[in-house]
């Protein structure tokens, strides 16, 4: 039986065992065979590959490796879109009325872009649908250069898909257990299996750079600079940083960390580390050049022990969930990280985050709250005693929730 007459065969036998015909957003059959395909290729063209890529990141300063970085090795997840990668624009989405289906924000308005109902809507009203991805994070790309999306967890796995200004998409990861996305959009890291991996994203292209085998469970959650930060456990404390340059990562490096929250302009983490007696979750500092070490921390406010958070572009505030008192409900508080030589001053911003905050260069945050309103916040008005409600997102599916797309870093 050729190749062609297995993927028809399997292909039949899958619409067979469809009891009800529904439009589906992954093909699992197609996805084998050209996962086997593409190993298939992998194994012939792996020493011309590896070399191309080489030449690539040198040309464009990239990751430097050393020799001692351990041995480049190819991804096991799929690179590219199965389907020939490009797409062309699509058209916008009709409603069951045969209109276009648009979500209304309320009074808030549409001065940051959303991903709703597998759409991303952009600030100047225009819906670019996402095709086979579901948006569970979602960032914008430098100098007008798109938008980076990650997929939502599925059978598949996750996939990061490159959305362009003109409409036309591109998978650029699919099969990975969990993604991560550098700042400003020009490295991804991932697992996949027993491997983390980091590559950089040149053009529309992913280039694979290094890897290096992951214990346990642990998961890439984000990069400070050239590092992956990675969490030994989802469901539990503890960070440590990988650095291609030099190697895997080391046994002996993981701190107890419960969270980090973002970065300041000079490059120092904000997060946050269990402390005192009995132990509960303080603000610290945290140093990427010295393995993450705490370089302070500041207790006080009364903070949920993990969940999202954000730090503001110029460095001075942070969103991060938590209690005004020692028993009240849990709500998005606005700590001043200028004052962390002492008690830090926090106040009541708005409902709880229920996903990532994006921050504009004037200073305003946004976010969804676990009901999917959206919130925005402005730091003097709660400075002055304002606490910022949630705006109803219309036209989202039950099952669905908005995601804001975050803004690249400066």
């Amino acid at each position: 039986m050729t190749a062609d007459q297995l993927e028809r065969a399997i292909r039949e036998t899958l619409s067979r065992q469809a009891a009800v015909p529904r439009p589906c957003t992954v093909d699992p059959a197609g996805l084998a065979i050209r996962r086997a395909t593409r190993t298939r290729r992998r194994r012939l063209f792996t020493g011309t590959a590896l070399a191309g890529m080489a030449t690539v990141l040198v040309s464009v300063g990239m990751v430097q490796l050393s020799p001692q970085a351990g041995h480049p090795t190819p991804p096991t997840v799929v690179l590219g879109d199965p389907r020939d990668s490009s797409w062309p624009a699509p058209e916008p989405v009709p409603s069951p009325s045969g209109g276009t289906s648009r979500p209304s924000l309320g009074p808030a308005g549409a001065a940051v872009d959303l991903v709703v109902n597998g759409t991303l809507y952009t600030s100047g009203k225009t819906g670019i649908p996402l095709g086979v991805v579901v948006a569970d994070r979602a960032q914008r790309v430098p100098d007008r250069g798109g938008w980076l999306v990650v997929g939502a967890p599925t059978v598949a796995g996750r996939a990061l898909l490159s959305v362009h200004p003109d409409g036309s998409t591109r998978v650029l990861l699919a099969g990975a257990e969990a993604i991560a996305v550098a700042p400003d959009g020009g490295q991804v890291a991932w697992r996949d299996g027993d491997r983390l991996s980091i590559g950089g994203i040149v053009g529309d292209q992913l280039v694979a750079v290094a890897g290096t085998s992951a214990p346990g469970a642990a998961v890439p959650v984000g990069f400070a600079g050239n590092s992956v930060l990675v969490r030994r456990d989802p469901a539990r404390p503890g960070y440590a940083l990988w650095h291609p340059s030099v190697g895997g990562l080391p046994a002996d490096g993981w701190r107890d960390v419960i969270a980090v929250h973002g970065a300041l302009p000079d490059g120092r983490l904000v997060g946050m580390v269990p402390t005192g007696t009995p132990r509960r979750p303080c603000l610290a500092l945290l140093d990427p050049n010295r393995a993450l070490a705490t370089i302070r921390t500041a207790c006080g406010p009364n903070l949920s022990p993990d969940g999202p958070g954000g730090v503001s572009t110029d460095g001075r505030w942070l969103l991060v969930n938590g209690r005004t008192g020692s028993s009240g409900p849990v709500g998005t508080l606005l700590i001043d990280l200028a004052t962390l030589d002492g008690t830090p001053a926090a106040r009541p911003a708005g409902p709880a985050l229920a996903g990532a905050v994006s921050w504009t260069p004037a200073g305003t945050a946004w976010y969804v709250d676990a009901r999917g309103g959206l919130v925005r916040v402005r730091p003097d008005r709660v400075v002055a005693g304002e606490r910022a409600a949630a705006s109803p997102v219309t036209g989202v599916e039950p099952t669905g929730r908005p995601v804001v797309v975050t803004d690249p870093a400066p």
